[in-house]
């Protein structure tokens, strides 16, 4: 799949980040792996991000990703495209990026360097760097210390041909409709808020309709109508699902730093999908938030 091909898929379509399961002993867990992947590829996202945020690629050893880059490759070969998350310092991400598009996926997402804060130069020269490096389509994430503006983003998208989407974290309008305008069609253009789907209908009216779900590891079947009842501006529909299920999981999910992902990972759980604990410096849910969470899941009936 070349860049260009990529980058129409990911142009319309929901899309989301699977957890990576661990064991009892925190250990990567591929048959769990396997399972979940094969449960959720049906459901109709259009690619899968293995590896990602949610799939605590911060916590994972270089041996480790391999293999979950692999198990994710080799299990949605007839099904979904994945895309793989790279990312730490700009050696680091090269070695990764290689990597992912050596076990074959479709393509990749930046993840922002670790820590150390950098000009917008410094920034630039790092995302060029990783981009030059392989020949997959390269997603670029700003989210916390990248914060890549509208001229630089051009600039990139000039200078690497397999640049071909940009994923806001930053939550910014400003930025986000001046980058938007600016590059056009040249990128495709992803939510990345946690819990997207609260933006989800504001995003598509700037011209951004595609996001991620993390909430799609544990309730695909609703993740999926309401994608569809954003995309059909069926504002009641959304504005339900928003009451009935969102406000409330984000109620759980705002009570701790690291619950955007301990949460979804309770998620999997409740959903007879469990993907073992999350790794340190994050922290599981505690019994009372775990029940009511599981209410909340047990209310959006069969997936």
């Amino acid at each position: 799949m070349n860049p260009q091909e990529l980058k129409s898929i990911l142009s319309s379509g929901l899309l989301s980040f699977p957890v990576t399961d661990f064991n009892a002993q925190g250990d990567f867990h591929r048959e769990g792996y396997i399972k979940r992947l094969e449960w959720l590829a049906p459901y109709g996202a259009s690619a899968l991000f293995a590896a990602g945020g949610t799939g605590e690629f911060f916590s994972l050893a270089a041996s480790e990703y391999s293999q979950v880059i692999k198990t994710a490759v080799d299990t949605c070969a007839n099904s979904v495209p994945i895309l793989a998350g790279v990312g730490g310092s700009t050696r680091q991400a090269i070695e990764y990026a290689q990597e992912a598009e050596r076990l074959g996926a479709k393509g990749l997402l930046l993840l922002p360097h670790y820590l150390t804060e950098a000009s917008q130069d410094g920034v630039a020269a790092h995302v060029e760097a990783v981009c030059n490096s392989v020949k997959i389509g390269v997603i670029i994430y700003n989210r916390n210390v990248c914060r890549l503006t509208a001229p630089l983003l051009e600039r990139l998208a000039e200078r690497c041909p397999n640049l071909i989407g940009y994923k806001d974290g930053l939550g910014d309008i400003e930025l986000m409709v001046s980058i938007r305008r600016r590059l056009g069609d040249r990128l495709s253009y992803l939510g990345g808020l946690p819990t997207a789907e609260v933006y989800a209908a504001a995003y598509k009216a700037l011209g951004v309709p595609v996001y991620s779900s993390a909430v799609f590891n544990f309730i695909p079947k609703t993740a999926m109508d309401f994608y569809h009842a954003v995309a059909r501006e069926d504002h009641a529909t959304v504005g339900k699902i928003i009451d009935d299920f969102f406000l409330p999981y984000l109620d759980i999910r705002n009570r701790k730093a690291g619950y955007a992902v301990s949460i979804v990972k309770a998620g999997a759980t409740i959903s007879g999908y469990s993907a073992g604990p999350v790794r340190t410096p994050l922290t599981d849910l505690l019994p009372e938030e775990y029940e009511a969470l599981a209410a909340l899941i047990d209310k959006q009936g069969p997936q």
